[in-house]
């Protein structure tokens, strides 16, 4: 049997939260012997007799001569209590007994230290359990409290590392998610996200107890009423002492909320619905992005991003009419573009996908109002060019290059700092490319270590026009560049050594600003204005690629995509699989925004092995995962060169693609600039297997309609970004007769 985490957990304190872990660890058989102490003789025959602990006293100094290495003391007594506690600990503490505390407020615990033993001693390790509830005492303690909920530990410089390592491992027992922060960061966090609220719970709960008609404002308050003052309910005694204990931190987030609360009021007092709803969808968007704010604010370097793997079972066909998500592309420009509009846009169609939703809430950010979305459907109040607002901090873009790389053009004209971060993946992705020509513009931009993220964007830059010719095919520093033109005086021009996807110029011009185009060429002068209109956002062509490429390998399949963007610089796929022999035909062909649309209708056909015309690669860069698994299912040599692009996505998809191949049997040979496939003709090509997406969207699902031609089980590891572009593509690949699950 292994040896136990902890040797005697002694808690002090045999409340919710001191009895709670005392159950957890006794429960996972994690220490070998728990003491609680507590003031009272009641409260020790109370946690004796419901299991708590193993036997309880009331001094502390009782129990300590018995202590030694690997035990813990867990003080959980009120804030101001704590160094109560530290002063019986002080001279009698036996070597190599750890402390560790669960006070809500870290500076006070830190101080209190300092003052007792006149140094910060290395057996101390802060914490604090962010769970609870608005019940106490000892009969409230429960054994699953802490499961799937977070402890955040503040270490300090002086705390030795197996003090630091046995606390850890202790809370990981009792089922928690272990965090560190620094001292500081988390009394200022907790004032803000738990303090506050405690604040205003309590004040509005004795407001409205001094109201003459208060009998009957509790007899008929709602639901709402009932779960928001739920924790006023809390332990008097407890908050008081957490008040005054982190005192500074609650009074700088009263005060801000104070703030907010007048320009609430002010809204209100003068009919002002743009305000109003600037500041109801700001906030509900918050809300439904709690978990997400607070792992980039907070616990930046803790999180783990959700774990998501394909389970993709072999055979089947696909077939039916699908609708695949609107075109991503558009769907932030139509927000970029609405934005710096004036007046209001409806877009309708709108990815509904983790990247543009990082592009709409950096604009709401911005201060700018946006319904939505719903069931595709935003609504833009524009502020003008020149009516975007400091954001209150870093702009976080998720994993959305497009985001970071146009907001860089966008926000290089403006008259406020920003910063612009993304997560682990965006954060190593090249940004000079975008950098280099907004300096020449006049900008002033700073990146990270080799021209990475984030970027530093310093305001009241004046920029001027520039005739810019891009080094390689990119529609991304392309459209940089045109919109840092809209701020720039003169003319600002690109060139491109290749056709790129146009859906830039083509919205400005639909949002009225005039692009000349001629050839390669795009140019616009600055100083003109947008006018807010209608959007109708196609189907990401990117997307039905994926459906178009598991119809055309899949004997027996036959799909029809409805209302598909097949925008000339964007129908690459169709001609390469034209070329490849599929069997492709386009339908209703119409224009909808100045974007050409069709319903694609794909019949499985046998494919053979080509030499791909570069001039198709820029005309087909994100679709190349899913026509790699159409070239392995290809009789013959399938040859792409001219795509060293490719290496630079959310992953070197390159390298990504020919290791998942030839893990699944197939033979490729990756090249500097693109890669050889051997194509295995028709029947089963891939073997089954394990293959990691590396996080990368597109060889995720890639990888899935690989299995339609696949012997055995093909499992695709790190497939949460997914949701980037296709949050629904497990449904919808299920529902064309895909045999697709995800755990």
């Amino acid at each position: 049997m292994p040896e136990p985490i902890v040797g005697r957990l002694v808690v002090v304190g045999i409340g919710l939260i001191g009895g709670s872990l005392a159950l957890s660890l006794k429960a996972a058989a994690a220490c070998r012997e728990v003491i609680g102490v507590a003031r009272r003789r009641q409260t020790c025959e109370q946690a004796i007799e419901l299991g708590i602990v193993d036997r309880a006293e009331v001094s502390l100094e009782s129990v300590l001569p018995e202590l030694g290495e690997g035990d813990v003391i867990f003080v959980a007594v009120p804030t101001l209590a704590v160094q109560g506690v530290f002063e019986v600990l002080r001279d009698r503490l036996p070597a190599g007994v750890t402390v560790t505390d669960g006070a809500s407020v870290k500076g006070s615990v830190v101080e209190a230290a300092g003052r007792v033993w006149g140094r910060l001693p290395e057996f101390l390790v802060p914490g604090h359990p962010i769970a609870g509830s608005e019940q106490s005492g000892v009969t409230a303690a429960r054994d699953d409290l802490y499961i799937a909920h977070r402890v955040i530990l503040t270490p300090l410089a002086e705390t030795a590392a197996s003090h630091f390592q046995r606390v850890e491992r202790m809370w990981q027992a009792a089922g928690a998610e272990v965090l560190t922060m620094p001292v500081r960061e988390h009394d200022e966090v907790l004032a803000a996200t738990s303090h506050l609220p405690h604040v205003i719970a309590y004040g509005l709960v004795d407001t409205l107890a001094h109201d003459a008609e208060n009998e009957n404002i509790f007899r008929y308050a709602a639901g709402g009423f009932r779960d928001f003052t739920r924790i006023a309910s809390s332990d008097p005694t407890m908050w008081r002492d957490i008040m005054l204990a982190n005192r500074d931190a609650i009074l700088a987030a009263i005060d801000l909320y104070s703030a907010n609360l007048s320009e609430l009021r002010g809204a209100i007092a003068t009919g002002d619905s743009d305000r109003l709803m600037g500041i109801f969808t700001r906030a509900k968007a918050a809300r439904d992005h709690f978990t997400k704010m607070l792992a980039k604010k907070a616990y930046t370097e803790n999180m783990q991003e959700q774990e998501v793997t394909f389970i993709a079972r072999p055979g089947g066909a696909v077939s039916g009419s699908l609708r695949v998500p609107g075109d991503k592309s558009m769907s932030h420009r139509s927000i970029m573009l609405g934005s710096l509009a004036e007046g209001v846009t409806e877009v309708e169609g709108f990815l509904e996908g983790e990247d543009a939703l990082a592009t709409l809430q950096a604009f709401r950010d911005m201060g700018v109002v946006i319904e939505g979305p719903d069931n595709g459907r935003v609504v833009i109040h524009g502020v003008g060019l020149h009516g975007l607002q400091a954001p209150p901090g870093p702009l976080y873009l998720g994993n959305s290059g497009t985001s970071m790389r146009l907001l860089a053009g966008l926000l290089a004209g403006q008259s406020f700092d920003v910063t612009l971060t993304g997560d682990e993946s965006l954060s190593k992705r090249p940004m000079n490319r975008v950098a280099d020509p907004l300096r020449e513009m006049g900008a002033e931009i700073g990146t990270g270590p080799e021209g990475r993220p984030p970027l530093k964007i310093t305001g009241g830059r004046q920029l001027h026009g520039i005739d810019y010719r891009l080094p390689m095919a990119s529609a991304q520093v392309k459209s940089c560049v045109l919109l840092a033109g809209l701020y720039a005086e003169g003319e600002t021009s690109t060139t491109e050594p290749a056709p790129t996807r146009d859906h830039t110029e083509r919205m400005l011009t639909g949002f009225g600003y005039e692009v000349q185009r001629d050839g390669p060429r795009a140019s616009l002068r600055g100083g003109g204005r947008l006018r807010g209109g209608r959007i109708d956002v196609p189907a990401d062509i990117s997307s039905a690629t994926f459906f178009m490429v598991a119809a055309a390998i899949a004997p027996g399949s036959e799909v029809l995509l409805e209302h598909v963007g097949i925008n000339p610089t964007r129908d690459g796929v169709i001609n390469i699989l034209r070329a490849m022999g599929a069997d492709i035909e386009l339908l209703n062909r119409r224009e909808v925004g100045g974007e050409p649309v069709a319903d694609i209708r794909v019949r499985h056909a046998p494919l053979a092995g080509i030499r791909i015309p570069e001039a198709q690669v820029p005309l087909a860069i994100d679709e190349f995962p899913a026509l790699f698994v159409a070239a392995a299912c290809a009789a013959g040599k399938t040859v792409l060169t001219g795509a060293e692009e490719l290496r630079v996505k959310e992953s070197d998809r390159i390298q990504a693609m020919a290791d998942g191949l030839e893990i699944l049997g197939v033979r490729a040979e990756p090249t500097p600039d693109g890669i050889v496939i051997e194509g295995a003709g028709e029947g089963a090509v891939f073997d089954g297997g394990t293959v990691d997406s590396l996080g990368d969207h597109r060889i995720a699902m890639a990888f899935a309609v690989a299995s339609l031609r696949a012997r055995d089980t093909i499992r695709i590891q790190n497939c949460a970004n997914v949701a980037t572009s296709f949050p629904d593509f497990v449904r919808l690949a299920q529902r064309a007769g895909m045999n697709l699950a995800q755990e």
